[in-house]
């Protein structure tokens, strides 16, 4: 299988079950990794192939609804069963990752270089016009003291602006949650008409430069943002979407953990 070409920032890795995706400078904070369709996650299959993505033996997922909801691992505390409802995982503990699943939506992963603190967020457009991403931000520096300079931030594979065909709903939600009209006019794309056609025309949502542009705002700087550009629509050999295909669609994961003490 060829795998689909990357920015400088990111680069494939090849596990036992597959292709893996990393992101070059959160490497250097915590161990991390996206995965790809070869792994098949549901619910909490695959658990301990995705615990060795990062090299620890606990991973904490939630039952992802689209929202802004936090949950954070705390030391010696038992993970909820069933799941908390949440799209907003924070860790401070090394031996416990964090996990977002996705087949479309955005999967996030931060890392704080000071605390060691990280975060995996789950942000479709719901949770985009929410503010998932800037609410991480928020709780990370709530819980653990980080500070948004201080943050690296990984947005791994989504559908991209070029095949996320939307209707004028979606405009109305972003506007309703306190968007401001410039930004909404810069993340919803109206492609080129055919030739001769006088039909309203389809729009399409950029998710990633929504999150990006959100996580500026909210004090990342810019250069610590790395989007790794891979459409899940476009790549289906190696990554799923939901609006391809459907319920058949399997999950990808985003994961991280807070770096060991002492491992560089």
């Amino acid at each position: 299988m060829t795998l689909p070409g990357l920015p400088d920032t990111f680069r494939w890795t090849h596990e036992p079950w597959g292709a893996a995706l990393r992101c070059v400078p959160l490497e250097a904070v915590a161990p991390h990794g996206f995965t790809s369709r070869q792994l098949q996650l549901s619910l909490e299959e695959g658990a301990d192939a995705l615990a060795a993505v990062t090299g620890v033996a606990r991973v904490v997922q939630a039952s992802q609804v689209h929202g802004r909801a936090v949950v954070v691992a705390h030391q010696g505390e038992a993970w909820p069963r069933p799941w908390p409802e949440a799209d907003v995982l924070l860790s401070g503990i090394p031996s416990v990752a964090v996990a977002v699943r996705a087949a479309d939506c955005v999967p996030l992963l931060f890392a704080d270089r000071v605390t060691g603190a990280v975060a995996a967020v789950h942000a479709g457009w719901r949770g985009t016009a929410a503010s998932a991403a800037p609410t991480a931000v928020a709780a990370m520096g709530h819980e653990f003291g980080s500070k948004p300079a201080d943050l690296v931030v990984a947005i791994g594979p989504s559908i991209g602006g070029c095949c996320y065909d939307v209707g004028p709903d979606l405009v109305d939600a972003f506007a309703a949650a306190g968007h401001p009209r410039h930004l909404i006019d810069r993340w919803f794309l109206a492609p080129a008409p055919p030739r001769g056609s006088r039909e309203p025309q389809q729009m399409r949502l950029d998710l990633v430069t929504a999150n990006r542009d959100q996580l500026i705002l909210a004090g990342v700087d810019g250069d610590h943002v790395h989007a790794c550009g891979l459409c899940t629509a476009m790549h289906l050999a190696v990554l799923t979407s939901f609006r391809v295909e459907g319920a058949a669609a399997g999950r990808m994961a985003g994961t991280i953990a807070p770096r060991l003490a002492g491992r560089s």
